[in-house]
């Protein structure tokens, strides 16, 4: 995999967390996205920041604002467990009414792999499955992939989900990307170790 090109250096470094967002070599390059985790991570309070940013007119800027996002939800600790799910609380709403409109690729598979990891009812992640289910047919190979990893998540939160999840993942498992396939056998791997299957 090609190195990310980046733009040449600033005279000075950008000082605004939207300035730090927006830099970068197009919407998918990396940026300050592992600097800006980091910090994150030692400062959980400031991660509604993050959120407002989703929304943002520049597709760099809410593709980063998300992967920023699905990195410190990612990393449970039990020190941050208070403010990333007060955060996802908070916002649970905000993210589920963002999903059906969000345009960045960056923005949706990161959104798709946060699914799991928001405390979701029956009914919320019915209505998470359903958008993720138009995901699969997206362009995107990691957009369809990080679908179906939120989609074998959201199990845990509605049983109801399962017989069409497990029937999605035997169907890309034969016929998707490589990418959907391997992912496909993984998470039924997964599943079977938990016994949701």
């Amino acid at each position: 995999m090609p190195k990310e090109r980046m733009p040449k250096k600033r005279m000075t470094e950008p000082r605004s967390l939207r300035a730090k967002l927006e830099w970068g070599w197009g919407p998918l390059a990396l940026g300050y996205v592992p600097e800006l985790t980091e910090e994150f991570l030692t400062h959980p309070r400031r991660a509604a920041k993050l959120v407002e940013l989703l929304w943002d007119d520049d597709d760099g800027v809410a593709g980063r604002a998300a992967d920023i996002l699905e990195r410190i939800t990612r990393k449970r600790e039990a020190t941050l467990d208070h403010y990333i799910n007060r955060l996802l609380v908070e916002n649970k709403e905000a993210l589920l009414g963002l999903m059906p409109e969000a345009g960045p690729k960056k923005l949706r598979w990161n959104l798709a792999l946060m699914l799991g990891r928001m405390p979701l009812t029956d009914a919320e992640a019915r209505r998470a499955a359903a958008v993720l289910e138009t995901w699969l047919r997206d362009p995107s190979s990691i957009v369809k992939t990080a679908a179906l990893q939120g989609l074998a998540d959201l199990i845990g939160h509605s049983a109801a989900l399962k017989p069409t999840v497990l029937d999605l993942l035997h169907t890309v498992g034969r016929g998707g990307t490589a990418a959907m396939r391997t992912r496909s056998r993984l998470l039924l791997k997964r599943l079977a170790k938990s016994g949701s299957l």
